[in-house]
């Protein structure tokens, strides 16, 4: 019995270990292996504990440690993968540095005519009062003014139209030296759509659903292009040779007035850029009113400069306009009066007769004359009186921030007292301030500063002759491309980087972004805060000019008044 519970004890063991051990492990020759590599094992028989116990227990543990060295190494593969955006590769041009292009390319839409060209051949219908067809002449300059007086260069000149932005943008940029055919290689692209003309036409006697019209179907055709999915948008713009409030109808009312162009969806994903924006929005932008002087080279320019610097000035300070009588906030008429009263103020009134204010060579001989150009609002923010009297080497004068200075952040410096001198309107309206005194009080030695800042200013004013280009000075066009293209270029850059442009950004306060310092990335309080307050739940208009509607209208009544 001895000997056979012996051997039964034996046997048990050899299969343990040659059986359920070496299955565990992976089989016979792997079992006969680790079998002979391991010492001799003694087992007491008295003890019943299993064996296999102390070969099982390091297998967790190894296995566990293989998951955590493999794990994380594929995590970070991952990690150092870079994001990868359809517009990249237009980033990198700018890494070219063979390619002068690099960074400002521009592709233009190739849009049905009927968003452009076909407006020009109904030019009759483009304004109610205004026959536009000689204003859309020389590609949007108007008919050549003859220099009888004097007062103009002999060539570069041009009776233009204040609201031809439209056509003249569109043909200086086909002059433009980085076009592409390539969209992926575009900086920006344009959308030669003239939303100007396209309102004026349907602004009278039409409902709502027509002058809707064009803008529903640019927008829906622009939605379908490849081109508009690399970015929804962001990176087109276009232009409106009108102030904004003319796109930006609040309502679907019969009455009320403009198109909705700048609240569609998709636009305002958009640029917009307009002779007036809105302080309260982000997608629109303005750019410089057209003046008369359009030079073909960069010596045209030159010339005048020379001789804006030379002229005696007889006059201390002038004024060209009419009245508002319609509107009791406006400051005009206490500006005609102290005009009159002055032996230092030219004044051209445009409510009388055959009033001088509509020709271009009086106007422009009485801003000659003076040193300083008094620019109050108009039917809205801005006039194109400003830009004449610069032209011209006057010292402009204002009285809301609105007429300038977060209009043109392109164009004009943000230091405003550099070329400008600032008179807030209560100074007028409520304290009955005297704009002879304060501008007499001047020192010379600034005020000459300040002209010579004017001056040099004029390039970037102006609108080049389309059918040309100037060699070395950029002008409005140029400036105003480049300001887009540097604003889409940061949104990129942005988007990489998984970031915003501004901490917390409220639409509302648009006004204030571009007047940030740089590095400033939060607007807080401004100096000009009370210029721009409008009662809650009012979204354009302030407490100067009326509802932006009103303003827009009265605008189009002076139009017609001048056309009498």
């Amino acid at each position: 019995m001895l000997a056979s519970l012996s051997a039964f004890f034996w046997i048990l063991l050899l299969y343990f270990h040659f059986v359920v051990l070496g299955g565990r492990t992976g089989g016979g020759d792997e079992s006969s292996l680790r079998l002979q590599s391991n010492p001799p094992v003694v087992v007491d028989p008295r003890i019943p504990v299993p064996v296999r116990v102390v070969e099982e227990a390091p297998l967790p543990k190894i296995a566990a440690a293989k998951e955590e060295v493999v794990t994380p190494r594929v995590t970070a593969q991952q990690q150092q993968q870079p994001k990868t955006f359809p517009f990249m590769r237009a980033l990198r041009t700018v890494e070219n540095k063979t390619d002068r292009c690099g960074g400002r390319y521009i592709y233009v839409h190739d849009l049905p005519s009927r968003f452009n060209d076909d407006m020009l051949k109904e030019c009759r219908s483009l304004s109610l009062w205004t026959n536009m067809c000689k204003f859309t002449t020389n590609a949007g300059m108007g008919p050549p003014l003859e220099n009888v007086e004097g007062v103009f260069s002999n060539t570069g000149w041009y009776a233009t139209n204040q609201f031809a932005v439209d056509v003249i943008f569109s043909n200086r940029m086909k002059q433009y030296d980085c076009l592409t055919n390539d969209s992926s290689l575009a900086a920006a692209i344009f959308v030669p759509f003239y939303a100007g003309f396209d309102i004026a036409k349907y602004l009278w006697g039409y409902n709502i659903s027509r002058r809707d019209a064009a803008s529903l179907d640019l927008v829906d055709w622009l939605m379908k292009r490849p081109e508009w999915k690399i970015m929804q948008g962001r990176d087109h713009f276009l232009v409106g040779g009108r102030i904004t409030w003319d796109f930006r109808r609040l309502s679907d009312e019969e009455g009320d007035w403009g198109n909705k162009l700048l609240f569609l969806p998709a636009a305002k994903n958009m640029s917009m850029l307009v002779v007036e924006s809105s302080p309260w929005n982000a997608n629109d932008f303005g750019i410089p009113y057209p003046t008369y002087f359009h030079p073909a080279k960069d010596a045209d320019v030159f010339v005048w400069q020379d001789r804006m610097r030379k002229l005696e000035r007889k006059y201390l300070f002038s004024f060209a306009g009419a009245p508002r009588p319609g509107n009791p906030k406006s400051i005009r008429g206490q500006i005609i009066d102290q005009c009159r009263g002055s032996k230092v103020c030219k004044l051209l009134e445009c409510d009388f007769g055959e009033s001088k204010c509509h020709s271009p060579s009086s106007i422009m001989q009485m801003f000659q004359s003076s040193l300083f150009c008094l620019q109050p609002q108009g039917d809205s923010y801005t006039r194109r009186s400003a830009f004449d009297s610069m032209l011209a080497g006057c010292i402009p004068v204002f009285f809301h921030p609105g007429s300038a200075y977060t209009q043109y952040t392109w164009h004009l410096p943000k230091n405003f007292s550099t070329y400008s001198v600032f008179i807030p309107e209560d100074d007028i309206r409520k304290r009955n301030g005297s704009i002879e005194e304060l501008l007499s009080q001047i020192p010379p030695e600034q005020v000459q500063i300040m002209r010579e800042n004017v001056i040099n200013l004029i390039p970037q004013l102006i609108y080049a002759d389309p059918r040309s280009k100037l060699e070395t000075l950029k002008d409005a066009f140029d400036v105003a491309v480049q300001a887009v293209i540097d604003k889409v270029t940061r949104l990129r850059k942005n988007i990489i980087q998984g970031r915003t442009e501004y901490d917390n950004f409220v639409e509302e306060n648009s006004w204030k972004y571009a007047l940030l310092e740089d590095g400033q990335r939060e607007a807080g309080w401004h100096e000009w805060d009370p210029f721009f307050s409008k009662p809650k739940g009012e979204s354009s208009g302030d407490s100067s000019t009326g509802s932006s509607a009103e303003a827009a209208k009265n605008s189009w009544k002076n139009e017609q008044r001048d056309q009498k």
